[in-house]
């Protein structure tokens, strides 16, 4: 992302999306029952937030805009 644009560019945004997707295919996987779970973007985030502490910020795999990009403000 260049400095001053307010926009994500498409690479960003297909990286969120994949992001998101594998943490639902991950919550359907382990979900113990037969009967599928909603897309609940609210789950999805804070699940994402508990990988980013560990990807990001305790073992540095990558920085936070590399693991899930947003439009800083």
């Amino acid at each position: 992302m260049q400095e001053g644009h307010d926009d994500l560019s498409d690479d960003q945004i297909d990286r969120q999306d994949a992001v998101d997707n594998v943490i639902f295919q991950l919550i359907q996987s382990i979900h113990p029952s037969a009967s599928g779970i909603d897309w609940n973007i609210e789950m999805i985030g804070d699940i994402r937030n508990c990988l980013k502490e560990w990807v990001v910020d305790r073992y540095g795999l990558c920085d936070e805009q590399s693991f899930y990009p947003y439009i800083k403000k």
